[in-house]
């Protein structure tokens, strides 16, 4: 067994709870924990604490929440805690180089993607949105730059035709887990070279907005289809129906063309389980498989045409001016 180091954890938002607790499970000793801020949260506005502070409190580990490390009573607090190591994973603050300096070994970032393609805060779904066929997590050195340190360990996971934001999130989070303690051990050992990141194929995911989710259907359906799953379950794809937000959670695009061509954003005979919207040049055709009338659930597609058909007529041109309400969801990115 390699040694235990002593680790401080600075993460807050589902992703990195998830890789907190692959870190707790391991032989290596988190002595503190730093995450953001409680935030606004609910009707009611109540501050709530993120899901890497309230794992935290559950294992009764000391918690920081500084505004920012500028401070230099913030960084004495890490300074006091002599760690070997920080591990850093959707924080949520640059962390400056004074702060990096602090660990003995310094500090190792967790990042949902394929360095260095997609850094930056959004990779996990601008890697869907792109068309990318893989995706991943890499174990980086920390420098002061965004995301561009030497990486030391890299694990890949395919991206698949009906592979959701959701879904790609869930799977890197575990393989953080898994990646992250695997890199520790190999640290405790010595045996962890470092490799700088190759200049060639940087990419930048930028933060995602509610604005981009609405969707432009004279855009190919390949297109769309990836959009609507990049951002399921955030910020969710939408388009207008009558005036109203439609969100379209799920699609296909299933390779048809139309002999003759439609306006884009039309609806057409819906099939047995799915809307058809023309799309693109007018002769491709984009399928929604599940999708969230206001104020109401989302459903599978199949279920609206039961009770709701008359909303969907066949000629109906998506598209007015509103725009759709911004509760309810919760971003996801790592």
């Amino acid at each position: 067994m390699s040694k235990a180091l002593r680790i401080a954890f600075a993460g807050t938002p589902d992703f990195a709870a998830e890789c907190l607790t692959a870190l707790l499970g391991s032989q290596h000793q988190v002595v503190s924990v730093h995450t953001q801020p409680d935030r606004p949260s609910g009707r009611g506005r109540k501050l709530t604490p993120g899901p890497v502070k309230q794992l935290a409190l559950e294992h009764e580990l000391p918690v920081h929440q500084p505004l920012n490390f500028k401070d230099d009573a913030d960084r004495q607090v890490l300074r006091d805690l002599n760690v070997d190591i920080m591990v850093v994973v959707a924080y949520g603050l640059i962390l400056p180089q004074a702060v990096l300096d602090i660990p003995r070994l310094g500090c190792l970032n967790i990042h949902a993607s394929l360095l260095p393609r997609w850094r930056g805060a959004a990779p996990i779904q601008r890697a869907i949105e792109a068309g990318d066929s893989e995706s991943g997590v890499t174990i980086m050195q920390m420098d002061a730059g965004l995301d561009t340190g030497d990486m030391l360990l890299i694990r890949r996971t395919p991206i698949t035709a009906s592979t959701t934001g959701g879904e790609l999130h869930d799977a890197l989070a575990a393989q953080g887990g898994e990646a992250i303690v695997t890199a520790l051990n190999a640290i405790a050992e010595g045996n962890l070279p470092a490799t700088p990141q190759p200049e060639e194929g940087v990419t930048y995911a930028a933060k995602l907005s509610k604005a981009e989710a609405e969707l432009d259907f004279t855009r190919p359906a390949a297109e769309l289809d990836a959009r609507i799953r990049a951002f399921n379950p955030w910020p969710v794809a939408w388009t207008r129906l009558e005036g109203e937000p439609l969100r379209l959670w799920l699609s296909r695009t299933g390779g048809q063309r139309l002999d003759t061509a439609v306006t884009p954003g039309v609806l057409l005979a819906p099939g047995n389980d799915c809307l058809r919207i023309a799309c693109g040049d007018g002769h491709e055709v984009l399928e929604i498989t599940r999708a969230q009338l206001p104020g109401a659930k989302p459903l599978a597609v199949k279920d609206l045409l039961n009770s709701r058909a008359a909303r969907f007529p066949e000629g109906l041109a998506l598209g007015a001016s509103h725009s759709p309400d911004t509760d309810s969801q919760t971003e996801t990115s790592a």
